[in-house]
């Protein structure tokens, strides 16, 4: 997947370390019968099964039959595949494919500790990945995403060609219905009319030689397009009865759902849907037009999106092992060092949203050796800074900065994954490790104050041999707040010097709006940042989007827009970062949130900010939380969990069940069940 990119017909692999899989992989399962069961066995390789004693060569071709004794006894499958994924598939009344089985590239008996890491709970043996496959004649090696017809829903003559427009940002295989003729086609993408007709700057383009004899012919590769331009200069006797798309999809359900008064907010939330939904592909990629790579920041961001839309757990953890590839580390995540902190972090957050322990137990040996990489390369003062071979990322910057020295957002970064992975290490009861980390955060956040600048009250960039600079940029202040790494007097002073000065750089990217506009809700400004998502996500609507861009800046005129990279097209239209009114109106809006691991227990805080009414649909990880609320009304119903609505009303409030507690001035809270009764008050808005 990491390696279908191309630019103008040329392949452009991944800038980072490839891993491959082990080509050896034993698959052992415990178990205990009261009477022989006999099992099917279907394999990719070349694969042996032993049972006790008892050692058979597998079929490769097909599939191998064999009777498991009663009484207590232990299958092992080895499978031998250099070529693809060693995998199998079990069918039997109680032996059968799933979690229970373990799986190590080392016979179990083998096994050696981790000498660095003695506490790990897992290591070289772990539970074997299943689900979403269960048919044993689909290879999971010839996975493919799914396909379906999509028409074009206009097309003109123009420039010696035809220009299909297929209507809205998409994606996948042009189809040519019975296709005649001699010499080559091409096949010109753009995410724009202006694109796909401009043969010198498209991003992607396909030439093909006519096949011979009237057929449909399938382009080799699904692309990202709006239109596509047909070229047949060099082709002879051309013809074709029509023209489609096979758009390619992940098929995740649509599990949430946010409607209001205010259409143009349903727009954008719809919008970003759809962005999110062309992005989510066999992992969460950036975006579907250039890179269509996982890069770790990007991904985070899908994450916590996707908890407030699909909730989709499989293609989480597929990016998050798919970025953290093997052992050993020789290199930041995507080279970036942010990005190999938004990983460490995202795995808690993972653990937080769904509760999901076994992962956690899974993925944490790798948590350890990726730190184990990170503490290794701070310096004398304990903290991060880039060295040779390290991309200091952040964002993409309109104005020069220094990032060299100590930058205050790696520390910040830093210093939350620290206290991520000690989390994680308690929740597994390697309490030894938990204390370490712990101890590093607490080191690091205390030198994080190192880095406030009374003068300005705010955050400096960055400080190189002891001295700090001057600059000051809205990233590592407004991380402060989401991370509540100030304190309520220094929270004020950034939302006035920095966040809310127009004076201090403003950030044109959506990636780096998701936390900007967080930490304004963050600090009750959801009146303020409505209005922001407003104008900055409509302002890409009124200009044509049909999903969110790798970058807007409203400044720009014209082509413009779609310029990046000191190329003409060279911006993504459909980027994945460009979703995150979909987080921010579920998180603090809605004001859906978990509270423990799974939604056990959760928060509800819903808000107004100027519209007359929403309603919502969060969805949780066995349920959902529906929440409806006007001027006069608040309704809450969820399927599991406890939670706490918390609200403010003028007047004293009224609840259908339960007592609602006054907690302060206009402050009120009730706790609800997941049992599906619907919960309604009626209140006096504030507002």
């Amino acid at each position: 997947m990491n390696n279908r990119r191309t630019e103008r017909g040329v392949s452009i692999p991944v800038q980072w370390k490839m891993d491959n899989h082990e080509a050896l992989m034993i698959f052992t399962k415990a178990v205990e019968l009261t009477e022989p069961e006999e099992i099917e066995i279907y394999a990719e390789g070349k694969y042996t099964i032993s049972i006790g004693r008892q050692s058979v060569n597998g079929n490769e071709n097909g599939s191998t039959k064999i009777m498991v004794p009663a009484g207590k006894q232990q299958v092992k499958i080895k499978v031998l595949n250099y070529t693809t994924v060693p995998v199998i598939f079990v069918k039997g009344e109680t032996i059968k494919s799933d979690e229970t089985w373990m799986t190590s590239p080392v016979e179990p008996m083998r096994l050696t500790v981790n000498m660095k890491h003695p506490g790990s709970p897992s290591g070289y043996a772990m539970n074997a990945g299943s689900g979403g496959m269960n048919d044993p004649l689909v290879k999971p090696s010839e996975f493919k995403l799914k396909t379906t017809p999509m028409q074009y829903v206009a097309v003109k003559d123009t420039l010696g060609g035809k220009l299909y427009d297929f209507g809205k940002e998409t994606f996948g295989y042009i189809l040519f219905h019975n296709l005649s003729g001699n010499g080559k086609i091409t096949i010109q993408y753009g995410e724009t009319p202006e694109e796909a007709l401009s043969s010198a700057n498209c991003e992607t383009f396909y030439t093909f030689d006519i096949p011979q004899g009237k057929t449909d012919f399938k382009a080799n590769q699904s692309n990202a397009l709006r239109c596509v331009f047909i070229s047949s200069k060099d082709a002879r006797d051309v013809r074709y009865d029509d023209l489609s798309l096979l758009y390619e999809y992940n098929p995740v359900k649509y599990r949430a759902s946010f409607v209001s008064n205010d259409e143009l907010l349903n727009k954008i939330w719809e919008m970003g849907r759809y962005t999110l939904q062309l992005t989510t592909r066999e992992c969460f990629i950036d975006g579907i037009k250039r890179d269509r790579w996982a890069w770790s920041g990007d991904a985070y961001q899908s994450y916590l999106m996707n908890y407030y839309m699909f909730f989709d757990n499989q293609t989480v953890k597929r990016t998050i092992y798919t970025l953290r590839g093997n052992d050993p580390v020789m290199a930041h995540l995507n080279n970036i060092m942010d990005y190999t902190f938004y990983w460490l972090i995202s795995v808690y957050d993972y653990y937080l949203y769904t509760g999901d322990k076994l992962f956690l137990q899974q993925v944490y040996p790798k948590m350890e050796s990726m730190m184990d990489f990170v503490l290794e390369r701070r310096n004398k003062e304990g903290l991060v800074e880039g060295q040779k071979g390290d991309w200091v990322y952040i964002d993409w910057f309109d104005h020069k900065v220094d990032l060299s020295g100590e930058v205050s957002f790696e520390q910040i970064l830093f210093c939350r994954s620290l206290e991520a992975i000690a989390e994680c290490a308690n929740i597994l009861g390697v309490k030894g490790e938990a204390n370490t980390y712990t101890s590093m955060a607490k080191d690091v956040k205390a030198k994080l104050g190192n880095f406030w600048d009374k003068n300005q009250q705010a955050i400096i960039f960055n400080r190189k041999d002891g001295q700090n600079s001057s600059q000051v940029t809205k990233h590592a202040n407004m991380f402060a707040v989401n991370y509540d790494y100030v304190t309520d007097e220094q929270k004020a002073q950034i939302k006035t010097n920095v966040l809310m000065n127009k004076n201090i750089p403003a950030i044109s990217t959506p990636y780096m709006r998701f936390y900007e506009l967080e930490a304004l809700c963050k600090l009750g400004e959801q009146k303020y940042v409505m209005k922001e998502m407003k104008e900055y996500w409509g302002g890409m609507i009124n200009l044509g989007a049909t999903t969110f861009w790798e970058k807007y800046n409203p400044d720009s005129k014209g082509l413009e827009h779609y310029s990046m990279y000191g190329r003409p097209f060279g911006k993504s239209l459909c980027h994945a970062w460009g979703a995150s009114p979909i987080y921010l109106l579920g998180k603090y809006y809605v004001g859906v949130k978990p509270l423990q691991p799974g939604y056990k227990k959760f928060e509800v805080k819903p808000v107004l900010s100027g519209l007359e009414w929403f309603e919502s649909l969060v969805p949780t990880p066995n349920g959902d939380i529906n929440v409806y609320m006007d001027k006069n009304k608040i309704s809450v119903t969820a399927t599991e969990g406890e939670g706490t609505l918390v609200f403010k009303s003028k007047s004293a409030p009224k609840a259908n069940i339960g007592v609602v507690e006054k907690t302060g001035e206009n402050d009120y809270k009730l706790q609800i069940k997941g049992d599906a009764q619907k919960v309604t008050i009626n209140y006096k808005s504030i507002e």
